[in-house]
């Protein structure tokens, strides 16, 4: 009878390995060089308001380029902190930023709670990372994951915060992409 049970067992985790074999893993952390994942910085920059330092922004995609019409499947977005912020405050100037580019309540308001369980309170020196991979974007806080949004739709309209021509920060938007937008 033992022997029978082993022998299930054996044959439902051979189901299992064989169903994941073709999924691809996450990573729980991110290296500190990202052209180790094949990332190449497209561009960076440092948004500030007035004389205050916010964060430092940087785009890396496989190409080392990015069209907004056509964007890669597979980017990472870093955002270093140079100021401590709230989870809520972060929130808000999200939602800010979706309401200049009107975007429309019902796309975004699913995407608040996901991020208010993920985002975490920040300070000074600490960065929030996106990549995008597979459809999915996945949260690194101090490159270590956090969470995870599985809807397709969400990167963009997240990256259009920064990324759209529309965007409230050209001039940012222009230093990121570094004149190779089409």
């Amino acid at each position: 009878m033992l022997n029978i049970i082993l022998i299930i067992v054996l044959f439902i985790n051979g189901i299992i390995s064989i169903a994941n074999a073709g999924s691809e893993e996450i990573l729980e952390r991110l290296p500190l060089e990202y052209n180790r994942l094949g990332f190449k910085e497209v561009g960076r920059v440092k948004f500030s308001v007035l004389f205050w330092d916010i964060y430092n922004s940087t785009l890396y995609t496989k190409s080392g380029n990015y069209y907004h019409e056509n964007s890669p499947e597979s980017l990472l977005f870093k955002i270093e902190y140079l100021k401590d912020i709230t989870t809520d405050n972060l929130l808000k100037r999200t939602v800010e930023q979706w309401k200049y580019l009107d975007i429309p309540e019902s796309q975004y308001t699913p995407y608040i709670s996901r991020l208010k369980a993920i985002w975490p309170n920040i300070s000074s020196g600490d960065s929030l990372t996106m990549l995008v991979e597979q459809k999915k974007s996945i949260f690194y806080f101090n490159n270590v994951k956090v969470g995870v949004i599985t809807d397709k739709v969400f990167s963009k309209l997240f990256l259009d915060i920064w990324l759209s021509p529309e965007t409230s920060q050209a001039q940012l938007r222009a230093q990121l992409l570094k004149g190779n937008e089409q």
